[in-house]
């Protein structure tokens, strides 16, 4: 049976931009499952399965429905165990878990920021003025005014990445999954099956004691700041 993953497009419905879609999209193609990919623009995300979230990527998996590209991964993950496995037992959920919350805490703020106006350009007009009404009203000031702080906020957003230098052993420790075969979608080419890609690519992290210790950096450069 083909599980439909509703994707956040633009104006061109081949070209899926958001990363959460893509960790979905990486999932269902490591477990090797049948999808079709459902483009939808941001004013369709309310209308997805009558309403069942505010925000994408859902799938549909005949009559079940889940929303969340985590609770996606764990969905098929439970569902789907005879087939390879996204985090390879609790520890790779933990994990999996923890670099997905610190990549929304320390790089999508600043990365959401530098792409404001290229999101806006990539809509119709319609989807163009939701997502300047939508950011502007989140972020208080014009879509270039935002945008206009993206140069001043390098160092520091690089200086936040710093935490995976803490321990001598994490690069050597590091465990990249190939994505090769993904990259046509970040390249503006539909690729609704890609392959040799696992949900796991958001955890390189191996072992709890880096895992801590980045998390534990993380926490005392916040009191700092």
């Amino acid at each position: 049976m083909t599980i439909l993953l509703y994707d956040l497009v633009g104006r061109d419905a081949a070209r899926p931009f958001s990363p959460h879609c893509w960790k979905a999209a990486m999932a269902l193609a490591h477990k090797g499952l049948d999808i079709a990919s459902v483009p939808t623009r941001f004013l369709e995300v309310p209308k997805v399965e009558g309403g069942v979230s505010k925000l994408v990527p859902v799938i549909r998996d005949g009559e079940t429905v889940v929303a969340d590209s985590f609770a996606i991964a764990l969905y098929l993950e439970e569902t789907y165990p005879e087939r390879p496995t996204l985090f390879s037992g609790d520890g790779g959920k933990a994990t999996a878990r923890f670099i997905e919350r610190w990549s929304q805490l320390t790089i999508h703020p600043y990365v959401t920021t530098a792409a404001l106006l290229d999101l806006h350009a990539m809509q119709d007009e319609a989807n163009a003025a939701y997502f300047r009404q939508n950011r502007e009203q989140r972020f208080g000031r014009c879509l270039e005014a935002v945008y206009a702080t993206r140069d001043a906020g390098l160092a520091g957003f690089r200086a936040s990445l710093e935490c995976s230098a803490i321990s001598p052993s994490l690069a050597a420790r590091r465990r990249y999954l190939p994505i090769t075969s993904f990259s046509a979608r970040c390249n503006g080419r539909a690729s609704p099956r890609p392959t040799g890609c696992s949900t796991t690519a958001m955890s390189w992290l191996n072992g709890s004691n880096d895992a801590s210790i980045c998390m534990a950096a993380s926490a005392a450069r916040s009191r700092r700041q």
